[in-house]
């Protein structure tokens, strides 16, 4: 399955349910492998926050993430949208601080998006695929998360707030496919308590009673109500035979725990990837929903560490050698790797084509070609530079240097007519020029040389 975005641009205004600040938000089309990403068009300079966990800086009663001085709180309903829709790729330009909350679902983001359509791109779609059981709990909250094997992504989650009112609620999905038919609309939902708390701090400047489900346990005196009506603006305010504020007509018997499960998507679509595998929780929640992606990323970037990547040589690479030659100031003899096929922000993946015309061959060994493993380090060494050197501006102007090798280890010989792959991946961040990586070569998806490098960039003279 190759990656998607959308085929047009769309747009959405509304109110923030907390700041209850006025935002327009545009979705807009992205290039394979770009991820989804917020773009604040109200700040100076247009800064990005990407969708990633590690960027989680708020889980209090919404989603929030912050990259830099940009902030964008609310996401979560947006990003199930996307993932329901098996969107990949993504641009959401907003000019304030908080998504839209609208009716409180996904509703209108899944159809709008349905409406316009989705394109497919030309590279493969990224998965974190379950291939066996991984157990995740928060005993203070009681929380659980369990991730087995499946075919698609399905989600179940169950529900428990000891309320008579509400009981124990527990919603499946089958497949993502089936999002914006029986998940999209379910809409956020509180409790009488909480409202009154909220509303008493001014947290809620954007809420309504027809953008969430309020849930009442017990009686609530005439003058509670008044009071209700007062703050949002409303002439009368009563509550249903089923305990839900204004009568408002449930959508779905068990609503609550279908937003529960909206909530779950779009919070762990902060994974970066699609999941391949089952995901049951019960008692979720913002917080230990983005515990659980942080979880997963990190035994995603184990797993990717341990094992060669894939790679499809039908599709040209992001960067061949003419364009390396622009990055790198080695020249002929001594440019070993011939093409870059990813580039994160911590990671790097080349290729190197290994042929017997190679003029080391000639002494290393004769009738028994080998590739030193010298060359094989300062290949892996080069795709290194591209990483390192992609960080500043004007890249051609600078030297990269080894500074460090440590663990050096070769597995098997590598001969003419095997394809070395590279990865890079930081071990530590890069600080003052020096950048610190852990490198394995694979050849036929096979572990052939690894090491750590520490290199460092210098002006040229």
């Amino acid at each position: 399955m190759n990656q998607r975005t959308i085929k047009n641009s769309i747009s959405f205004s509304g109110v923030g349910i907390h700041t209850g600040a006025e935002t327009n938000m545009t979705l807009k089309p992205a290039e394979a492998n770009s991820g989804i990403r917020f773009i604040r068009t109200d700040l100076e300079g247009n800064p990005e926050i990407k969708a990633d966990v590690d960027n989680v800086f708020s889980t209090e009663r919404s989603t929030g993430l912050k990259q830099g001085i940009a902030e964008i709180n609310t996401i979560e309903h947006i990003l199930a949208s996307i993932v329901g829709a098996e969107i990949d790729n993504i641009i959401i330009e907003v000019n304030n601080i908080e998504i839209p909350i609208l009716d409180g679902s996904s509703t209108s983001f899944s159809e709008l998006i349905s409406k316009t359509g989705t394109e497919e791109l030309s590279a493969k779609r990224k998965f974190f695929e379950v291939k066996r059981k991984i157990s995740f709990t928060d005993h203070e909250s009681g929380t659980t998360f369990i991730a087995t094997p499946a075919d698609e992504y399905q989600v179940e989650v169950e529900i428990n707030y000891n309320s008579n009112t509400l009981g124990v609620q527990t919603a499946t999905l089958n497949s993502i496919t089936d999002f914006k038919d029986e998940i999209a609309s379910s809409r956020t939902f509180c409790f009488l308590h909480e409202l009154e708390l909220l509303l008493s701090n001014n947290l809620i400047k954007g809420g309504d009673v027809n953008n969430a489900i309020v849930i009442v346990d017990g009686e609530i005196a005439e003058d509670k109500l008044d009071s209700l009506a007062k703050a949002f603006n409303k002439t009368d305010i009563k509550v249903g035979e089923r305990g839900i504020l204004n009568n408002l007509k449930l959508r779905h018997k068990n609503e609550p725990a279908r937003h529960k499960l909206l909530d779950v998507i779009g919070d762990l679509s902060l994974l970066g990837v699609s999941i391949k595998g089952k995901i049951t929780t019960t008692k979720p929640g913002h917080k230990n929903n983005t515990e659980f992606a942080k979880y997963l990323k990190n035994i995603m970037k184990e797993n990717i560490k341990k094992t060669a990547p894939e790679i499809d040589f039908n599709t040209p690479p992001m960067y061949n050698k003419e364009k390396i030659k622009s990055i790198l100031p080695h020249r002929d003899p001594f440019l070993f790797i011939d093409e870059i096929r990813e580039l994160g922000e911590d990671y790097i993946i080349g290729t190197k084509f290994v042929t017997a015309e190679e003029d080391y061959f000639r002494g290393h060994f004769p009738g028994e070609p080998v590739m030193p493993g010298v060359l094989q380090l300062e290949t892996m060494a080069q795709a290194g530079g591209v990483l390192i050197l992609s960080t500043v501006e004007n890249p051609e102007d600078y030297l990269t240097f080894f500074m460090k090798i440590d663990n050096a280890k070769f597995k098997r010989k590598v001969i003419p007519g095997d394809t070395l792959i590279f990865r890079l991946d930081l071990i530590s961040p890069i600080r003052r020029g020096l950048c610190h990586m852990h490198g394995k070569g694979f050849v036929n998806g096979q572990l052939a040389v690894e090491a750590d490098l520490l290199a460092q960039i210098a002006p040229k003279k």
